[in-house]
């Protein structure tokens, strides 16, 4: 085997379960993930920290696990942190060829079952695995798409997600993080019965002296990328920002995307209106929640939301468009935040919902009750109890 191309290091001498569990039915299993980033690459989000999380409820019910997925600037290619081992190979488009190269070359030695996280693309691991495959989705990308990937290039992503996977993955079981991606797999010809729902939990939030601005503040949390339509954000601070004087937008967050985005904004004449924090540290993104009035997720699609949650912890409601299919179920309209269906609508609703102070008390209280009956408890059983059925 080649040894700086795939090799199993000597973490293999090491690497085990964190925690023993006599007798569970997960106990010495080992567990492979297939993503195309984990929560430590710099362009790392939700679907990054919902895997995390399976990933170590797995270890803390005694198995091992190894999460494959890309290289970045100053990656380490192997390492083992909380008991999970990481295997980075190749980029963000490469990472597809490295990780059936590594499977080939039996890099992660013997393993049970195999998590193929399909952000669009599937990793094609049932192509050289005759081990059980168990698909993890988050959303169906129809209509990112033609944004992202305009052309071809975007036309030949759709038809390998909407055709070409369901038919290659036609006897694995799949998890969807909620009904809305249920729904949209089941479309694409995914049986029901296959689908099982393992929805985003909230982390619990720690005591804070940080209060709401004195004036009316905005923020946007995620991924710096096309699809999440910062853009409407933005679009949202200008247009308010004479009627609300002092109004700010903080936007949490970077990707490839940014350099548009500050574009944009100066465009706008709204420099002094949008912050652009950049990757923040996990402390300044809570300040940042628990500071903010309102947390606007203009995105074109959102399996879940898991932003909905983290505001929602600190009594800060989202305004999201009800398209975006998951923040159906991550939002309940009216009671812990607002759905809307235009750039419009959202500016409207910000707009209502700065004057109405009664009403903006009643949506933080409703999002803070919300966020507190999602835990990552409750999601890492649900998903522990669908990888120990093989």
């Amino acid at each position: 085997m080649p040894g700086s191309l795939c090799a199993m290091e000597s973490a293999s001498g090491t690497f085990r379960a964190g925690k023993q569990h006599s007798g569970s039915p997960l106990q010495d299993k080992h567990v492979v993930f297939f993503s195309w980033r984990d929560t430590f690459n710099p362009e790392g989000g939700g679907a990054e920290r919902y895997l995390e999380k399976m990933a170590l409820g797995l270890v803390e019910r005694g198995a091992r696990v190894t999460i494959f997925t890309a290289s970045y600037d100053g990656a380490p290619a192997d390492e083992v942190r909380d008991d999970i081992r990481y295997v980075r190979r190749g980029s963000k488009l490469s990472v597809y060829l490295r990780g059936l190269l590594c499977l080939a070359l039996r890099t992660f030695g013997h393993f049970d079952v195999i998590v193929d996280v399909q952000n669009g693309l599937p990793f094609f691991t049932r192509l050289l695995s005759r081990k059980p495959v168990v698909v993890l989705v988050h959303h169906v990308h129809k209509e990112q798409w033609p944004v992202v990937y305009p052309g071809l290039t975007g036309k030949v992503g759709w038809w390998i997600e909407s055709r070409l996977a369901p038919l290659l993955y036609r006897r694995c079981h799949y998890i969807a993080v909620s009904e809305a991606t249920r729904a949209e797999l089941t479309m694409l010809g995914v049986a029901g019965d296959r689908i099982s729902v393992v929805r985003n939990g909230t982390d619990p939030v720690f005591p804070s002296d940080d209060q709401k601005t004195s004036h009316p503040s905005l923020c946007v949390v995620g991924r710096l990328v096309p699809h999440k339509q910062v853009e409407h954000a933005i679009d949202t601070a200008v247009s308010l920002s004479g009627i609300h004087p002092g109004l700010t937008l903080h936007v949490v967050g970077d990707g490839w995307w940014a350099p548009q985005l500050h574009h944009y904004a100066a465009a706008r004449r709204a420099t002094e209106i949008v912050s652009f924090e950049g990757h923040v540290s996990e402390e300044r993104k809570q300040q940042i929640y628990a500071e903010s009035w309102l947390m606007l997720l203009p995105s074109l699609k959102e399996g879940w939301g898991l932003v909905v949650g983290e505001a929602g912890a600190h009594g800060t409601p989202t305004i999201a468009y009800r398209s975006a299919g998951g923040t159906r179920e991550s939002i309940k309209d009216q009671e812990s935040g607002i759905l809307v269906d235009s750039s419009v609508e959202m500016t409207n609703e910000v707009d209502k919902l700065i004057i109405d102070v009664e009403r903006r008390h009643k949506l933080a209280a409703g999002a803070r009750a919300m966020a507190e009956q999602h835990s990552w408890q409750v999601a890492q059983e649900d998903f522990a109890k669908t990888i120990q059925e093989y």
